[in-house]
């Protein structure tokens, strides 16, 4: 037999007094008619752990109706982007504007918007 066996049945009860010492608070706390302060903490820490999940939520929601793929009107290059959102094209640097799901350049007032179209010369001889 080892003398010293008797120290190696020793548990570790640290945490077990921080448990007793909470349950207890509560108990006193619910015996005096303060059980409406243990409610309210409860209550707290829930919302504490509900409210990132509903924010994640809403999160996606708004992003599902507002991020929107379209192609630029001068270089057709394809990209998303949020609605009502000014930008520049990734590609040909045009300033955009993201509106009802397409997107449109931003021009000054007054200024038209022209389409070259290549013609074949003919030259005429003498």
């Amino acid at each position: 037999m080892n003398p010293n066996s008797y120290k190696n049945l020793q548990l570790n009860l640290s945490g077990f007094s921080f448990w007793l010492t909470l349950f207890a608070v509560v108990w006193l706390l619910g015996s005096i008619g303060l059980g409406w302060l243990v409610k309210s903490f409860f209550i707290l820490i829930g919302l504490l752990l509900i409210t990132p999940a509903i924010a994640f939520l809403a999160f996606r929601w708004w992003l599902q109706r507002n991020l929107v793929e379209d192609h630029c009107p001068v270089c057709s290059y394809s990209f998303t982007a949020i609605n009502g959102m000014q930008l520049r094209c990734p590609n040909c640097s045009e300033p955009l504007k993201m509106e009802k799901g397409h997107f449109h350049r931003l021009t000054p007032p007054g200024t038209v918007d022209v389409e070259a179209v290549e013609v074949s010369a003919r030259q005429i001889e003498d």
